[in-house]
């Protein structure tokens, strides 16, 4: 099929909706380069758990943005904006096609609609809100950022201090210093994909046990003597913080097996939710028996022939 090359392509999607493989077909039938748009998957280390990339995969088509940071690193959307721009320019100027692909919205959004005014972190205030316990946080942002608490994820303690940093260090609302999020965009360019509950589940519980098979436990009983407890953002990875605890004697293997699957569908489930609400993507709806080569072909009509 011959196809414009569009100057960007950008994949979203749940976690265990299949975006990798496709994105890795795009890749191959446009001649471009992947964009991991991941916040774990920049952590070296952090491989089973945050379904990395192979060394296969990376030779097949280059991929940007994976092992950029150490597990004593802070990572943000600052950071990947800044990087991703110019992985993007370079891929560019070998005429190449980038494609971004991955399932961390706040990077999408930041990247395509601005980073707004918000100052960046200051160690040491932050270092002292994440002392302070999360309730106590949560009732400062809903007195002095109610638009923001009615939104936020309140099980994720990273972004409820930060919106608390940022309402601190400016003495204004984090919900006031927003940017302008419209994400003006050629036809096609941004897709997300998505699939029936029960397909996605079974998907994800299925990758959950293969991640375990491969290693899991052991990779992080080896992150830990790299400091990966130290590292609250690096925790938030899917199956990290389960397993350190599993590790710790808190529950067996098979309840953290559970667990670990319980709060990957939680996940999917907020990511598809934050996409829709957050973001105005193109949804590609993607059939339990559809083939990756099916879903790129889909996805390359979409641009009209030159």
């Amino acid at each position: 099929m011959k196809v414009a090359k569009p100057e960007s392509i950008f994949l979203a999607g749940p976690t265990a909706s299949g975006k990798s493989e496709v994105a890795l077909r795009l890749a191959e039938q446009v001649g471009g380069e992947i964009i991991s748009v991941d916040s774990m998957q920049v952590y070296r280390g952090l491989d089973i758990g945050t379904a990395k990339p192979s060394m296969e995969e990376r030779e097949r088509i280059p991929h940007h943005l994976l092992d950029v940071a150490e597990l004593s690193d802070t990572f943000d959307a600052a950071r990947f904006c800044e990087r991703a721009r110019g992985a993007e320019q370079a891929i560019r100027a070998r005429q190449r096609t980038p494609i971004f692909c991955g399932g961390t919205g706040l990077y999408f959004k930041a990247y395509l609609g601005g980073l707004g005014d918000a100052p960046p972190s200051d160690r040491a205030l932050r270092a002292a809100l994440e002392a302070v316990p999360l309730p106590d946080l949560l009732r400062e942002l809903a007195d002095r950022d109610p638009v923001t608490f009615a939104s936020i994820d309140r099980n994720n303690p990273r972004r409820i201090v930060r919106a608390v940093e940022v309402i601190r260090l400016t003495g204004k609302p984090r919900s006031a210093q927003r940017a302008d999020w419209s994400l003006a965009q050629q036809p096609g360019r941004f897709i997300a994909l998505h699939r029936d509950s029960g397909d996605l589940r079974r998907r994800l519980e299925w990758r959950v046990d293969r991640m375990f098979e491969r290693g899991l436990v052991e990779e992080v009983r080896g992150l830990m003597g790299r400091g990966l407890a130290g590292n609250r953002t690096a925790l938030q990875a899917l199956g990290y913080r389960q397993v350190t605890e599993h590790l710790e004697g808190k529950r067996s293997l098979e309840e953290t097996v559970a667990l670990v699957k319980i709060r990957t569908w939680q996940f999917a489930r907020r990511q598809m939710t934050w996409f829709r609400r957050q973001l105005r993507p193109e949804w590609l709806h993607v059939a339990p028996n559809e083939s990756a080569t099916d879903t790129t072909a889909r996805i390359l009509a979409r641009f009209k022939p030159q």
